[in-house]
């Protein structure tokens, strides 16, 4: 009688690694982020690195479970979970409580958790199901309407919590796509669409306009000149002008005041180093201080005497950044990186296409966190509150990071037995 196989064999001990290594990394800067001198051990229990201690022992136990279940279990369940979650986000808006403006938080006793983070990996196994199962053809408007509807579903619920950070992440998924069969034109129409509107931000309306016509002047000159080529590119020119013209309504209608003064002050075109601008500024403070090799170890002063608000949580890059300088905050980056890598040379591998995609919305999630938030803590992005996976003080983060990624790691150990 052939022995039963050990569990834990074929499971991707890379992966494993670096995630240990992130988690403990983000512990001993939280650590530092809010170091209390009254209690010293990073133990105790009365202090968020205490607690972040619980998170992730809890987390650990987490991605056991994930382990010792069925393989089969995240994709038979897809759906169940997605529209479980989409219940759970409707519930918050209506018996949630409101923290730091946003409505997105149940409280369970003295534990806060957030459902829009755990909808994350929910939204992924859906895509992940729906891509796998259907001849989809990114082509046919209805089957991309059925793709931005499984997205767009819990992204709005989300914003309706005043969300905008956790909202904005959907957006990755947009790399799983383009893996899968999305023509290209759709990522160069994205980043059409982002350089103008960030053109018409900073310019005259009319200027950006003008622009446009030259280069497609310029383009005229360049193409080949056919009556079809013509008519495109006069469609394309029509269309920008539209979009250009319709910005500043959007930008003062859809966009709350609060992010409109953030992405002005990145813009250069106010100076609010007291309000708005003021965490970003200590942000850069903060890391321009630790220089090539830092501080130290809970030698920060920008930390030590808490200069950049919500250090522990949005802004821990920057105690990596002040205590660790520039070799410290390359090693940070460089182990998410890696991980990234990792993700994507793993999903490559996968013999089961529900698996890849998976897999790929797994890296497309943690690199669109992983980049956004470190550009908000170097002024390159508007502070939308979003968290550094892994390091990031706080239960829900943690735990959904920590699920998102087992799962695939699961999914993996069983890649031989799919045919």
């Amino acid at each position: 009688m052939n022995a039963k196989p050990n569990i834990f064999q074929n499971l991707d001990w890379r992966m494993i690694s670096l995630y240990l290594l992130l988690v403990f990394f983000g512990w001993i800067s939280i650590y530092s982020a809010v170091y209390d001198e009254n209690h010293q051990s990073i133990f105790d229990m009365s202090q968020s690195y205490g607690k972040q201690m619980v998170w992730i022992a809890t987390s650990l136990f987490l991605a056991l479970v994930i382990i010792l279940t069925d393989f089969k279990f995240f994709s038979t369940f897809s759906f169940p979970i997605y529209f479980f979650l989409l219940i759970i986000l409707i519930a918050v808006l209506i018996f949630g409580k409101e923290i730091s403006g946003s409505k997105s938080w149940f409280q369970i006793g003295s534990v806060s958790l957030q459902p829009a983070e755990f909808a994350k990996f929910a939204t992924n196994l859906a895509v992940a199901k729906y891509l796998s199962t259907l001849n989809v053809n990114f082509h046919q408007f209805k089957s991309v309407g059925k793709i931005l509807l499984i997205l767009l579903l819990p992204s709005g619920l989300i914003l309706l919590q005043n969300d905008t950070g956790s909202a904005i992440v959907y957006v990755a998924f947009i790399f799983v796509f383009y893996r899968e069969g999305m023509p290209g034109a759709i990522l160069i129409i994205g980043l059409v669409s982002v350089v103008l509107f960030l053109m018409t931000l900073l310019l005259n309306q009319i200027v950006v306009v003008i622009i446009l016509f030259v280069i497609c002047v310029l383009l005229v000159v360049f193409m080949k000149r056919n009556l079809q080529n013509l008519v495109i590119l006069f469609g394309m020119f029509l269309i920008m002008s539209v979009f250009v013209f319709s910005v500043d309504y959007a930008f003062d209608n859809a966009l709350e005041a609060h992010h409109r003064t953030r992405i002005n002050v990145l813009l250069g075109k106010e100076t609010d180093l007291k309000g708005a601008g003021y965490n970003v500024n200590q942000s850069l403070i903060a890391i321009g201080s630790g220089g090539l090799s830092g501080k130290g170890f809970l030698n920060g002063t920008q930390t030590k005497y808490n200069f950049v608000p919500e250090q522990s949580t949005d802004f821990i890059f920057c105690t990596v950044g002040e205590e660790w300088g520039f070799i410290g905050s390359i090693v940070v980056v460089a182990l998410f990186v890696a991980l990234i890598i990792r993700i994507v040379i793993v999903a490559e591998r996968q013999r089961s296409k529900f698996n890849r995609i998976y897999g790929y919305g797994v890296a497309s999630i943690i690199f669109f966190h992983f980049t956004l938030n470190i550009a908000m803590t170097l002024g390159l992005f508007p502070v939308i509150g979003i968290p550094l996976p892994f390091f990031s003080y706080g239960g829900s983060s943690l735990w959904s990071f920590t699920i998102l990624l087992f799962i695939f790691i699961k999914l993996d150990s069983y890649r031989l037995n799919m045919l």
